[in-house]
């Protein structure tokens, strides 16, 4: 017996990181936090496993009067709020062109109305064969697939010649085309795009908005802030400057990352193109979604980032403060990749951002063994997913030495 639609009637969600993180957590209750390593969750945790967030954020946050934390704000958007999200996003790499930005709810939010409203229902999205699991499911639940193409080639670089075939066949069963790029700073890889990819990736855009397809990137910059530089990491931006109007490029903004605001589901859709009137249809249609899903988001963040942002001080201390976490996560990364290239894990590069990945072909049973150790990890399609966000450099040594033997003991090596 059901009620269900029969459209809905099978849907059951299956979160491979939250059941590791609740695996994580059992284990910590039977033999203590310090003797678990926990490498499941995208959160910024301190040394003592306790959860990190930018004292800035924090104080401006509490500081906020009854009126800014529970007063409805505007469907699109506190309109301060998505001035200051369009300079977050670009900083000094803003490209020519229209630039309009749509509150959504986190990064997740922002994801769902890209897809929602720029894939044609029926056809395919397409992104990388490694991948957050949940475009998977927003695809699902916005009636159209998600397909892959191969993200590294044999020298784990960016897999340009897989891409294309990729683009190519799909445009052979569809005119219009969304692609999904998370990048800089990968999840689940820490792996980025350089501009010469950009550079291929774009030169296809072209050539396919020459024959009359369209084409819709999102690039998901949610760990942008954990990538390096602002400006360097940003400046890849500037090519989407006075691009054919039928390629659209989109950003997925999102606060959980760059300011700790994980549980207040703030973020932002920003889009840039040639025409003013596809930016109009963006605000207008995105606009109409949000009604349609949440109505409109978290009014206290929004006012928060606004707050740091306009105020000279406050966003000086809290770019020192967010920079410190970035090199703390940095410093973790770096012990986990220099222990692989000692001991020979064939880990995947690592550019930046909170997670690093070892190709495995049985991931769920690496990360079953793993449990030997008391080391929790995420189990994806293609590997195994550690948190550096979330380990301290003190547990971080010996880990990888710790997933090749899991890995030797379960594939045979």
């Amino acid at each position: 017996m059901t009620m269900a639609a029969s459209h809905a009637a099978n849907k059951k969600l299956r979160d491979a990181i939250f059941g590791a993180a609740a695996a994580c957590s059992k284990a910590a209750e039977k033999y203590g936090q310090d003797k678990v390593v926990n490498a499941t969750i995208g959160m910024m945790m301190k040394d003592d496993g306790s959860l990190a967030v930018l004292p800035t954020v924090e104080k401006v946050y509490r500081s906020l009067t009854t009126e800014e934390l529970f007063r409805y704000a505007p469907i699109a958007g506190l309109p301060a709020y998505l001035k200051e999200v369009e300079k977050l996003v670009f900083a000094d790499n803003r490209p020519d062109g229209y630039v309009a930005a749509c509150a959504t709810a986190g990064g997740t939010g922002a994801i769902h109305h890209a897809i929602a409203n720029y894939a044609e229902q029926g056809t395919k999205v397409l992104t990388s064969d490694w991948f957050w699991g949940t475009y998977n499911v927003i695809c699902n639940e916005c009636g159209c697939k998600l397909t892959n193409f191969a993200l590294f080639d044999e020298a784990n670089n960016f897999n340009i010649a897989a891409y294309a075939n990729k683009v190519a066949e799909l445009y052979k069963q569809q005119d219009s085309l969304l692609v999904i790029l998370n990048t800089p700073a990968q999840n689940p890889t820490g792996f980025s795009l350089t501009e010469d990819d950009w550079d291929h990736v774009l030169a296809l855009a072209k050539k396919y908005a020459a024959q009359g397809k369209k084409m819709s990137i999102l690039v998901d910059i949610a760990y942008i802030d954990f990538a390096g530089e602002k400006n360097e990491t940003r400046r890849f931006m500037k090519k989407f400057s006075n691009l054919p109007e039928n390629v659209l490029v989109m950003f997925a903004f999102s606060m959980s990352k760059g300011y700790t605001a994980y549980g207040q589901r703030t973020g932002a859709l920003v889009a840039v193109s040639s025409s003013e009137q596809v930016i109009t249809e963006f605000q207008d249609i995105n606009k109409y979604t949000s009604r349609a899903t949440w109505s409109n988001i978290n009014r206290a963040a929004m006012t928060t980032l606004v707050r740091i942002q306009q105020d000279d001080t406050l966003r000086a201390q809290y770019e020192t403060e967010r920079e410190n976490y970035y090199q703390t996560i940095k410093k973790r990364a770096e012990i986990f990749m220099t222990e692989a290239k000692a001991c020979n894990l064939p880990a995947l590069p690592y550019k930046g951002g909170f997670f690093l990945a070892v190709p495995a072909a049985d991931p769920q049973a690496v990360c079953n063994k793993l449990y030997d150790d008391l080391i929790f990890a995420v189990p994806l399609k293609m590997g195994v997913r550690v948190a550096a966000c979330c380990v301290s450099e003190e547990k971080m040594h010996g880990v990888a030495a710790k997933v090749l033997k899991a890995m030797q003991a379960v594939e045979n090596w």
